[in-house]
């Protein structure tokens, strides 16, 4: 299966130690753990979430690379927690991250999941029929790998973009608590 993910134009497209920062299917000191997208606007987007971009002008000085990884398919499991907590802002990882520490412990070599980034029924695809037109709408899904991955194979879709402004809408925000 082919999966894409976004990186810093400077460094390799995976991690290799256990000092990367903590996120959805990993704590401190639990790395590395490797995230990917099935669609290069899910990578994009996981991105734009993460660092909270919603206006079209940031995104002038977006320099990001996007990688094709080519990744097995045998050894994921399918995440058993509800949407709104694969799918949900920081207060949800700590359910994300007791599964996967369950996984892992279980023999799992990763997991796949709805992606968090994407608004769900905002398809990816586009097709050409008499011009560009968007593609049939289908659920973009996350795939999270544990540990060092040499084993894969990457190819530099770019090596130094930014995503399209018409994806900003297409991505679901962190909610952001009020401050009361």
């Amino acid at each position: 299966m082919i999966v894409y993910r976004h990186a810093d134009t400077r460094l390799p497209f995976l991690w290799e130690s256990s000092e990367q920062l903590a996120a959805r299917w990993h704590g401190d000191g639990e790395g590395p753990v490797q995230y990917f997208s099935e669609t290069p606007d899910g990578a994009w987007a996981e991105f734009l979430r993460h660092e909270e971009i919603t206006e079209p002008s940031d995104l002038e000085g977006v320099r990001r690379a996007v990688w094709a990884v080519e990744v097995p398919e045998r050894g994921l499991t399918e995440s058993w927690l509800p949407a709104d907590v694969v799918t949900g802002g920081p207060g949800s990882y700590p359910a994300c991250r007791d599964e996967a520490r369950d996984l892992r412990a279980g023999g799992a070599t990763g997991l796949s999941a709805p992606s968090a980034a994407l608004l769900p029924g905002t398809g990816s695809g586009w097709r050409v029929d008499g011009g560009l037109r968007r593609g049939e709408v289908r659920g973009e899904r996350t795939i999270a790998l544990f540990g060092r991955r040499p084993d894969l194979t990457g190819w530099a879709a770019c090596a130094a973009g930014r995503p399209r402004a018409d994806l900003l809408g297409r991505v679901r925000r962190f909610e952001i608590p009020s401050p009361d």
